[in-house]
């Protein structure tokens, strides 16, 4: 199987946070960019593997700071990291005050898919190799976070 280039999974959504997205404080519920990340993560491991996937882990999300109301929300994805059929895949969410022209990075996550035929049986998927510096690293430390997960795994 061919190796395909990080980049071409890539994935940018952007959206805009109303008051209903809010909790009492007036900022984004986590819940909600969650549901988000899961979204972006299964439209950019379907881009890859040209399948229906799964989500099977959602194996870390590190909230860093909040988006309120009026901000617009970038949410950037791709795959880092192939297993035979699994993909990990990185998420990022960037708030905008459009009004102030300000950004910030509000959350950070690492999700496992895993391609699947129309049976829901795994199937394989290509591999994929880093161009940017940001790819690079992220694949790189990509085998470590597999050890985690795995060692999570055998403690159920």
């Amino acid at each position: 199987m061919e190796k395909v280039a990080i980049q071409d999974s890539k994935t940018i959504q952007t959206r805009l946070v109303l008051p209903p997205d809010t909790n009492h404080l007036d900022t984004m519920f986590g819940g909600k960019v969650l549901a988000y990340i899961d979204e972006i993560a299964a439209l950019t491991a379907m881009k890859h593997a040209k399948s229906a996937v799964v989500t099977a882990s959602i194996d870390s999300v590190d909230f860093l700071s909040a988006a309120k109301v009026g901000d617009s929300l970038m949410l950037e994805a791709f795959v880092t990291y192939t297993g035979t059929s699994s993909m990990e895949v990185y998420v990022k969410v960037t708030a905008h005050d459009l009004i102030k022209n300000e950004e910030r990075l509000t959350t950070e996550s690492f999700l496992t898919m895993v391609a699947v035929d129309q049976e829901g049986k795994p199937i394989a998927v290509p591999k994929v190799y880093p161009e940017t510096e940001e790819e690079k690293r992220l694949y790189r430390t990509a085998p470590s976070r597999k050890e985690n997960r795995e060692k999570r795994a055998k403690i159920r």
